[in-house]
């Protein structure tokens, strides 16, 4: 999928409120973790992850998506009733009905032109949605569109240390539900807009995806509970992304070298390590957000683009992968000229 008029406006991030450590993630788990003889700082030493953010208790996922989106309108410069189009893609929903896009729609106060819908595709929702943006501006439907995102981990970790704690739980039962304690929380938003009307904008060249459901079964979960085999996962994961990273380079001109700066959806270090050696990316082009943020789902790309341009780390002109793999399996890569 590529596209000749498709730029980024702006994309903007805010950070959850309060920084959860693994230490205490550990010590609300203490009394499993001393029967099974797991070691104190097991779980930041097998994944990297320090710390990461929750929102406060009462705080909703289009709450978390609204902010965001108002830091990135405010940044894009752009009158808000001229966007067509707004996509939420949070892993999180306020509610089954109506979509977490409406009520985000509403908070903005956009226009009864403008569509609200909910697209899901587990880590990959946010690029998927990007994609769905980047057509619609395209085909020449809508001039802007904003993509938005709020994750909110916290009922789902709450939930799996309260049942970790179960007497019964054995180490089998640990391991499976242990990728959830690496869950966090934070928001995301991105404004795109045709490239000629956006002089200053980042062109948003298009990307590939591949998919290998046969793998669908490796990460199951919802609100109260995700059981993951994490280990094939990680595999399968791995190879996916190897096919996906070849087809870029036939269709994007992709080779390894030529791009400045890889923006990852970020689950663990190890998982970030493994990944870039598969595909020969050098780890200084990659902004590490795990270590304090764990792994934000879908937010977890757009939250690392808007560090990586915060902190100054893209430069005019600058080739930017995005990368993720996503529950089912699914792998998408696109590219950004800074």
């Amino acid at each position: 999928m590529r596209f000749e008029n498709v730029s980024i406006a702006s994309v903007a991030h805010v950070d959850a409120t309060e920084r959860v450590s693994s230490a205490e993630l550990e010590r609300r788990l203490a009394p499993t973790l001393e029967r099974l003889h797991i070691s104190p700082g097991t779980l930041e030493v097998l994944t990297g992850i320090q710390a990461r953010g929750m929102w406060p208790q009462g705080v909703e996922p289009s709450d978390a998506a609204t902010l965001a989106a108002e830091r990135a309108l405010t940044r894009a410069g752009i009158d808000r009733e001229r966007l067509g189009v707004l996509v939420n893609t949070s892993v999180c929903r306020d509610f089954v009905e109506p979509s977490t896009a409406c009520l985000v729609h509403g908070n903005l106060g956009l226009g009864e032109a403008c569509l609200p819908f909910d697209v899901g595709n587990a880590c990959l929702g946010f690029l998927n949605g990007m994609d769905l943006v980047g057509n619609m501006i395209e085909r020449g439907q809508i001039d802007f569109g904003i993509v938005v995102d709020g994750e909110n981990s916290r009922p789902v970790v709450d939930a799996t240390i309260a049942r970790l704690l179960h007497p019964e739980t054995n180490h089998a039962a640990f391991q499976s539900e242990f990728a959830t304690l690496t869950l966090g929380s934070g928001a995301a938003a991105m404004v795109l807009g045709r490239g000629d009307l956006l002089p200053g904008g980042h062109r948003y060249l298009g990307g590939v995806s591949l998919a290998a459901t046969e793998h669908r079964g490796l990460c199951q979960g919802n609100e109260q509970r995700m059981v993951t085999d994490a280990r094939g996962l990680l595999v399968a994961g791995l190879e996916l992304a190897r096919r996906t990273f070849a087809r870029a380079q036939i269709e994007l001109g992709w080779e390894a070298d030529r791009i400045d700066e890889c923006v990852l959806h970020q689950v663990s270090r190890s998982h970030t390590l493994q990944l870039t050696r598969t595909l020969g990316i050098a780890m200084e082009k990659v902004l590490e957000t795990y270590p304090l943020l764990g792994n934000v789902g879908p937010a977890g790309v757009p939250i690392a683009l808007s560090m990586a341009a915060e902190a100054g780390r893209l430069q005019a002109g600058a080739r930017v992968a995005l990368m993720g793999i996503g529950s089912g399996l699914n792998c998408a890569m696109a590219e950004v000229v800074w």
